[in-house]
């Protein structure tokens, strides 16, 4: 049997609503739908500066987790408003640009908190044990 290790980041809806921040079995590292929290609440302004925010918390999770941004192998961006891509592309590139996961960019109607322009979900596979 494979352990299942849970990653909290501390947020105040994981207990609430019942999830991990990112999730280990195996080799395996799943990040849940990651939204840009700032430590005392709230969210910067702006696609960029938000979706650095979002990577920043996936990154730690994933750390947390035993992996590295090497190790990432997909990630999803959702968008309140996909003409602002680019700048989240910008954002995803500076922490994969030599990982280069497979990427997906999708638009939604709107996140939890109206002041979230993007969340990011990613999924790990540890090159190690």
């Amino acid at each position: 049997m494979t352990d299942r290790r849970l990653v909290s980041s501390g947020s105040p809806l994981e207990p609430r609503i019942g999830f991990s921040r990112a999730v280990r079995v195996g080799r395996h590292i799943v990040v849940a739908g990651t939204a840009p929290i700032l430590p005392g609440g709230g969210a910067p302004q702006g696609i960029y500066a938000q979706t650095l925010r979002c990577l920043e918390i996936v990154r730690q999770a994933i750390e947390d987790a035993g992996g590295t941004a090497a190790d990432v192998v997909r990630t999803r961006m959702m968008l309140t408003d996909i003409k602002g891509w680019e700048e989240a592309a910008r954002a995803h590139g500076e922490y994969f640009g030599e990982a280069r996961p497979a990427c997906t960019f999708v638009q939604v109607s709107g996140f939890i908190d109206p002041a979230w322009v993007v969340e990011v979900e990613a999924d790990a596979i540890l090159q190690h044990d």
